[in-house]
C-alpha cells in the first residue's frame, strides 16, 4: 500500500464532507458521462477533482486519460447547465461543453446530447463513484463489512439519542415517557419548515443550520410543556397513570401534527447524498455519503457533550442526586422540580436531534412515523439498561447494527419481528439490560 493511495484515502474522506456541498450529483454526473465520447474507444479515466463553476451554473472536472498507446494525459472538462424556474423544461439541460481544446460547436453540442447522452446516459460515466480509482484496494470480506457498517450510521445515530432521552427521564423518576417518538417527529416537521424557509438559494450549510435551530427549538418547547403540564402533576401517581398520561400525550401530538401538516409526507430535497468511495475490493467500492457522516458527527458530538454533563457539571451532580434519593437531595437544597425540568429539556434535545437526522438523512418523518420509532428506541433503551445513560447508547448502537446485519443477511420484511424477538430474547437473559446492573435503580417517590 503506497503513502500516495493512502493520501488519495484521506483526501477522500475528508471531501466528502468539504468538497460537494455545492457540486449537483445529477449535473456531474452527466459531465462525467460525456469523457468517453471525446477520447479514443480504448482510454482509461481516472477523475482527479470536480468543482463547481464560479456561478454555479455547471461543474468542472480535471481528468487523467490514458490510451493503449503513449503517454497519459491530464485533461479538464466544463459542462454548463440552463438554469430557469423549477416548473421550466429546460432547467437542467446540458447548453454548453469546454474542454481545454476550447469551447464546443453547437452543432457538436446538439450531436452530443441527441446520439451519446440520450442513448448512452450514466451507462457512459467513467466513475460513478467519485475517487473509486484512487481509493485504497482492501480484502472483500473487510470492504463488505466495512459497507454495512456505514449504512448503520444514520439509524444508530437515530436510536441511540432517542434511547438516551428515553434513559435520562427513567433514571431520574422511575417513569416513562411514550411521547418522545412524537416528539421526534413534530422536530422533523420543525427541520422540513426550516428547509422551506430557508430555500436552496443560500447553498447547503444555511437550510441545515436553520432546519437544526427550529427543530431543537420545537423540540425543547414541546419537551419543557410535556414535564410542566403533564408528566410533573403526575409524580405522586401510580406508574400506570404515568404511562397513561403518556400515551394520551402521544396520542395529542400525533394528532395535533396530522391536522396542522396534513396527512400526507412531506419530503426534503436530498442533501449532501452524493456518494463518496472509501476504499474498495475489485470492482467493490464502499461509499459513504456526507450526510450520513453529519449523523454519525451529531450523535458523537451529543454522547460526550452528556456523558461529560453527567460527570462534571453541577446538573449532573444534582440529576444523580435525585436519582439515587430525591428526599434527601431536597434536604440539602436541591431543587427537585427544576432538575426535572431541565432533565426533560436535555431529553428533548437529543430526542429533536433524532427527528432532525431521520428528516434530513431518510427525506421525511412523517405523523405516524413517531410511534414505531419510539417503541424501538425505548426497547433499545431497556437492553442497555434502562436509566443508565451510557447503556441507552450501547443499546441504540446493538439495535441499529443488528438491523443493518439482518437487511444485509435475510428478508427485510423480517427484519421487525427478529429484532422484537431478539431484544425480548436479550431481556430473558439479562432483564436488567446490558449495563443496567451497574447503575442503581432509581427510587420511587
Amino acid at each position: 500500500m503506497s503513502a500516495s493511495r493512502k493520501l488519495a484515502t484521506a483526501a477522500a474522506l475528508t471531501s466528502a464532507l468539504a468538497g460537494c456541498s455545492g457540486i449537483d450529483a445529477g449535473q456531474a454526473r452527466t459531465c462525467r458521462s460525456i469523457i468517453p465520447a471525446l477520447n479514443p474507444a480504448q482510454a482509461a479515466f481516472i477523475i482527479r477533482r470536480t468543482a463547481p463553476l464560479a456561478r454555479g451554473e455547471g461543474v468542472h472536472i480535471d481528468y487523467r486519460a490514458s490510451g493503449p498507446e503513449g503517454p497519459p494525459h491530464e485533461r479538464y472538462l466544463e459542462c454548463r447547465f440552463a438554469a430557469g424556474s423549477l416548473a421550466s423544461p429546460d432547467r437542467g439541460s446540458l447548453v454548453g461543453v469546454r474542454t481545454e481544446e476550447g469551447p464546443m460547436g453547437e452543432l457538436r453540442l446538439r450531436l452530443l446530447r441527441r446520439f451519446w447522452l440520450d442513448r448512452e446516459g450514466a451507462a457512459a460515466d467513467p466513475e460513478p463513484v467519485p475517487g473509486a480509482s484512487l481509493s485504497l484496494e482492501v480484502p472483500r470480506g473487510l470492504a463488505v463489512g466495512l459497507q454495512h457498517a456505514v449504512f448503520a450510521l444514520p439509524s444508530v445515530s437515530i436510536y441511540a439519542m432517542l434511547a438516551a432521552a428515553y434513559s435520562l427521564v427513567y433514571g431520574l423518576v422511575g417513569r416513562i415517557n411514550l411521547a418522545f417518538g412524537e416528539l421526534a417527529a413534530a422536530s422533523g416537521y420543525a427541520a422540513f419548515l426550516g428547509f422551506a424557509i430557508a430555500g436552496s438559494a443560500l447553498g447547503v450549510g444555511v437550510p441545515l443550520a436553520v432546519a437544526l435551530m427550529l427543530a431543537l427549538a420545537a423540540a425543547i418547547a414541546y419537551g419543557v410543556a410535556s414535564g410542566r403540564f403533564v408528566f410533573a402533576p403526575l409524580m405522586g401517581q401510580t406508574g400506570q397513570r404515568v404511562l397513561i398520561g403518556t400515551i394520551g400525550l402521544a396520542l395529542v401530538l400525533q394528532e395535533g401534527l396530522r391536522l396542522a401538516q396534513g396527512s400526507r409526507l412531506k419530503w426534503v430535497q436530498p442533501i449532501l447524498n452524493a456518494p463518496r468511495a472509501v476504499v474498495r475490493a475489485g470492482d467493490f467500492v464502499v461509499t459513504v455519503t456526507p450526510m450520513a457522516l453529519i449523523a454519525a458527527g451529531l450523535c458523537l458530538s451529543a454522547v460526550l457533550a452528556l456523558l461529560a454533563l453527567m460527570r462534571w457539571s453541577r446538573f449532573g451532580r444534582a440529576w444523580r442526586a435525585c436519582a439515587d434519593d430525591a428526599r434527601a437531595a431536597e434536604l440539602f437544597g436541591v431543587d427537585r422540580g427544576r432538575v426535572l425540568l431541565e432533565t426533560f429539556a436535555l431529553a428533548s434535545v437529543l430526542a429533536g436531534l433524532a427527528g432532525y437526522v431521520m428528516t434530513v438523512y431518510y427525506g421525511t418523518l412523517g405523523y405516524a412515523g413517531g410511534i414505531v420509532l419510539g417503541l424501538k428506541a425505548l426497547l433499545a433503551a431497556v437492553a442497555g439498561g434502562i436509566g443508565s445513560v451510557s447503556g441507552a447508547f450501547l443499546g441504540g448502537l446493538l439495535l441499529g447494527s443488528a438491523e443493518a446485519l439482518w437487511s444485509a443477511l435475510f428478508p427485510i420484511e423480517l427484519r421487525d419481528l427478529a429484532i422484537f424477538v431478539m431484544l425480548v430474547v436479550l431481556l430473558v437473559v439479562r432483564p436488567r439490560g446490558l449495563l443496567g446492573l451497574a447503575e442503581p435503580l432509581p427510587r420511587r417517590p
